[in-house]
């Protein structure tokens, strides 16, 4: 019996370089293109043999099997240098016991301990801002998002000097707002610039590690995600040590700024690009907020902002490359790969398929409405990846963008200027625009 799946290699590979230059300069249009090559395309990075997915059954089979599909490759290296051994970074079986022991910071009855924060936050910003004026936006939610996942962390027992250095050791950890990418990284690597990095790196742990002695020694109760990070217990009674403790609450700082606001750009992109989308977001929040803050006991009455978060990730998924790496030898798509192969998930393949979701480069939020006619796939929405390594912060991310989608857009529009340049950085994780200035409009609900 023949396979059902395609397979085949991607056009264009140029020797040495491979497809590294339509990547560089169109990588959205290039990816878009591999479907059509087949379901599993073959393409190269300088010399190497990458394969991508195509197909939702087999983006299934990749991410439902992370012990044979595991983590590794020159990526999973430079996160390993920043983040240390955390969830994020580690393969199989650190994994999935690290993964065990942090899930209880994300049960659904600690959320509600955290949405004071969020809630607080959301409602500053829009509260500083003034009429008329004009901002680039992903640098002012870059901000809001990093302060909320900081004081999510730590707020039960660390002053706000200490919140403001840990913010400001990470944006020198991770380069600042809008980190290099591909060539620039590359030299940066070679100067002064990564000499600091790794100052910061060393700086930040040092701080993270005096605040979990400090919360040691206080006692693990807390409504805070550090304080359940702590009190985590395993069935056996294992339990997370202060290393790892320190490394899950530094990936948990990328994880909960820079995605965020990537997401969060891009919702306000979208919606001063479709007017009509807008307007009946204007009109949901102010028929349930008023024009007041959202509240954590709002969420459930803001369908329609949550519908537009949806088509936003299935549109502009932040996580928009997952690689994998082969244990061993494996048969995926009729054709054997060996152990050591490099395989890219990329969501965005299946999002924007037209087999898949109907007019998919259209953003039209009730396609997600429970009453649609429109059927997705079992498999093909993966803006939080899947399987074992889904991301464990879904439910919390999907409630913090709609609080502060629905309070910002309770006071204010936010206006597209004409010189944006909306093209994401090249070789970003999470690319949000280049730059996306805005003027604030205020609202009179």
């Amino acid at each position: 019996m023949s396979d059902p799946f395609t397979t085949g290699l991607a056009p264009g590979a140029l020797p040495l370089l491979g497809h590294a230059r339509q990547l560089q300069r169109e990588p959205l249009r290039f990816l878009e293109s591999l479907p059509g090559v087949g379901d599993l395309v073959e393409i190269r990075l300088g010399r190497e043999r990458v394969y991508v997915p195509c197909h939702p059954q087999l983006v299934r089979q990749i991410l439902a099997d992370d012990r044979t599909f595991d983590r590794g490759g020159a990526v999973q290296e430079r996160c390993r240098e920043l983040f240390g051994e955390c969830v994020a970074t580690a393969t199989h079986p650190g994994h999935r016991r690290q993964r065990r022991l942090i899930q209880p910071a994300f049960h659904r009855d600690r959320l509600e301990g955290y949405a004071p924060v969020v809630e607080d936050e959301a409602a500053a910003l829009p509260n500083s801002w003034q009429a008329g004026q004009t901002f680039d936006l992903f640098p002012v939610l870059h901000t809001l998002t990093l302060r909320s996942v900081v004081r999510m962390l730590f707020s039960d027992r660390v002053d706000a000097a200490t919140m403001d250095e840990v913010c400001r050791l990470f944006l020198a950890m991770t380069g600042g707002v809008t980190p290099p990418h591909g060539i620039a990284r590359l030299i940066s690597r070679l100067s002064s610039t990564e000499r600091r990095q790794r100052r910061a790196v060393h700086q930040l742990r040092g701080t993270v590690d005096r605040i979990v002695a400090d919360y040691r020694r206080a006692g693990e109760t807390g409504k805070d995600m550090l304080a359940a990070l702590l009190a985590a217990r395993g069935d056996s009674g294992e339990r997370l040590d202060d290393t790892e403790v320190r490394n899950q609450a530094i990936i948990m700082l990328a994880a909960g700024s820079h995605s965020p606001a990537t997401v969060l750009t891009s919702v306000f992109y979208l919606l001063a690009q479709h007017p009509a989308a807008e307007r009946r977001l204007h009109h949901e929040v102010d028929a349930v907020l008023g024009g007041r803050p959202a509240r954590w006991k709002d969420l459930p009455d803001l369908a329609f902002t949550g519908r537009v978060l949806t088509e936003t990730l299935r549109l502009y998924a932040p996580a928009w490359t997952l690689f994998r790496k082969t244990t061993r030898e494996v048969r995926l798509a009729g054709r054997k790969l060996p152990a050591g192969t490099t395989v890219l998930v990329v969501p965005l393949i299946l999002h924007r398929r037209d087999d898949l979701f109907e007019h998919p480069r259209e953003f039209a939020p009730d396609r997600w409405h429970p009453e649609s006619d429109s059927v997705t796939p079992r498999g093909a929405f993966k803006a939080f990846g899947g399987g074992a390594r889904k991301c464990v912060g879904d439910v919390l991310g999907m409630a913090e963008l709609t609080l502060v989608v629905a309070t910002i857009a309770s006071r204010w529009r936010l206006e597209c200027l004409p010189d944006a340049r909306v093209r994401p950085h090249t070789g970003a994780v999470a690319p949000p625009p280049r730059y996306l200035p805005v003027r604030a409009v205020e609202r009179h609900p």
